[in-house]
């Protein structure tokens, strides 16, 4: 289960050009989902962190994400698909001190997915949204997440994870996070 303490976002490259080669019904629920699990991780004191493949070309993450960023979490440029493979990046997150990544973005079988196995390597246990995951093709999309799973991560969607977070009823943010999700 996951715990907001051992918790952190990885969100991969939800990027302007990326989201415009997506099909409008998956465009429209990263759009909405996207800004409430940066919002949800924000009330709850989770760390997140935003990459941006090579924005010159792709655009920078999406203003619906950007908004709700916490002022000290400034996305990472990268060219690498492998997020880790980024110069310091692995040192960032290792200075975290958390053991659990959740993890969504675009491309979902190159980026995420490249992230995600290195992330599974460096001994992390990974969390993949798969509702807030993207590939411009069905099959590839699909693919990722098979080998995912199978490699060892766990496939997951936005509200499991928020009520993860949450344990129960009772937990003070349970009313704030419950209006992100109504």
């Amino acid at each position: 289960m996951l715990k907001t303490m051992d918790s952190l976002v990885l969100i991969i490259d939800i990027q302007e050009k990326l989201m415009a080669a997506l099909n409008h019904g998956i465009k429209e629920q990263m759009l909405i989902k996207a800004s409430k699990l940066v919002q949800a991780a924000k009330i709850l004191g989770v760390n997140t962190l935003v990459t941006e493949q090579y924005p010159k070309g792709l655009g920078t993450t999406i203003e619906e994400i950007k908004r709700e960023l916490p002022e000290n979490c400034i996305p990472t440029e990268k060219t690498d698909f492998c997020a880790l493979m980024e110069p310091g990046y692995t040192e960032k997150i290792k200075s975290l001190g958390k053991k659990q990544v959740i993890i969504c973005g675009i491309e979902a079988h190159i980026c995420v997915y490249q992230t995600a196995v290195k992330l599974l390597e460096e001994g992390y246990e990974v969390f993949v949204l798969k509702d807030l995951c993207a590939s411009r093709n069905k099959v590839e999309f699909e693919c990722a997440m098979d080998l995912l799973s199978d490699l060892g991560a766990k496939i997951t969607c936005l509200e499991i994870v928020l009520f993860e977070w949450l344990k129960t009823a009772k937990n003070p943010h349970f009313k704030e996070i419950q209006g992100l999700i109504k």
